[in-house]
């Protein structure tokens, strides 16, 4: 008699022990398809608001709703077995109260099935994080560039190049940490601030343009894969699969005009039936 291994999923217990160890493999997914590729490779998937824009074709963040993010992240839980699944709660779900943080937080984990949320806000939503902790929401802080706040900052600025703003950075970090988070996104930061950071934090760091030394690491899957067509400069591209997307399609419009496609391989013929009469 045979038995399958069933596959544990990674914990938020497991998260928190790569403080200092392994750095941890973090990369976004919002398919199903997707998520069955990275799951083998990656601890955590992230269902990033960075849908909106990867996706969806938005100009920010800003447009995502709660019911995009259920959406994309029923379909990663579909797609996958081990790694920790973490949903992003967009712009507007968790800003006005703790409460109604918590009653968006909990929707996202009951339609879904994700382990944990992640919002953004260091020490102005301190209270929140420890709101949804103490109710059995894990959350995933995030600091430094936050780009739901894109409209009140002007654009993409990347925070902590003049030592005059490390302060208020760090401050952030030690309240998403006291507040209860099990680990915490550093975006934007100037590495030796993210380094700085990294070493006062008992919880791991993970790094979005910050530093090598964050416990972990995350990128948008799709500007690794180079899908994007603007990628950040921290970004390293591992593939360059929108050139070849170009390149398939165009081989394969010219194949249609040419009558080259469908070939005598990828059309069907008729199935031979046997005349009862002659046998």
């Amino acid at each position: 008699m045979s038995s399958q291994t069933q596959i544990k999923r990674i914990t938020v217990s497991k998260i928190s022990a790569h403080k200092g160890a392994e750095p941890l493999v973090c990369l976004t997914a919002y398919t199903a398809p997707m998520a069955r590729l990275l799951d083998d490779h990656a601890d955590l998937l992230l269902v990033g608001d960075s849908v909106a824009m990867v996706l969806h074709g938005m100009d920010s963040t800003i447009g995502v709703t709660l019911e995009h993010m259920i959406m994309h992240g029923q379909a990663v839980m579909r797609g996958s077995k081990k790694a920790l699944v973490v949903i992003d709660m967009p712009f507007g779900t968790y800003e006005e109260s703790p409460q109604i943080a918590f009653r968006n937080a909990s929707r996202l984990m009951q339609e879904t099935g994700c382990t944990a949320v992640k919002f953004e806000g260091g020490t102005r939503m301190a209270e929140t994080i420890f709101y949804l902790t103490e109710r059995g929401v894990p959350v995933m802080g995030h600091i430094g560039l936050m780009p739901q706040l894109v409209n009140v900052k002007g654009g993409y600025r990347v925070v902590g190049r003049r030592s005059v703003e490390w302060s208020a950075v760090e401050a952030d970090a030690r309240a998403v940490e006291e507040a209860g988070a099990f680990c915490v996104v550093l975006e934007g930061i100037a590495e030796p601030l993210a380094k700085k950071i990294t070493k006062l934090l008992t919880i791991p760091t993970v790094g979005i343009g910050a530093s090598p030394t964050c416990d972990g690491q995350i990128l948008v899957t799709d500007d690794l894969l180079g899908l994007s067509e603007h990628t950040p400069s921290f970004v390293k591209k591992y593939a360059d699969l929108r050139r070849q997307i170009g390149q398939a399609g165009q081989a394969y419009a010219s194949d249609v005009r040419a009558r080259r496609f469908p070939g005598p391989d990828h059309v069907y013929g008729m199935k031979l039936v046997k005349d009862k009469k002659t046998g």
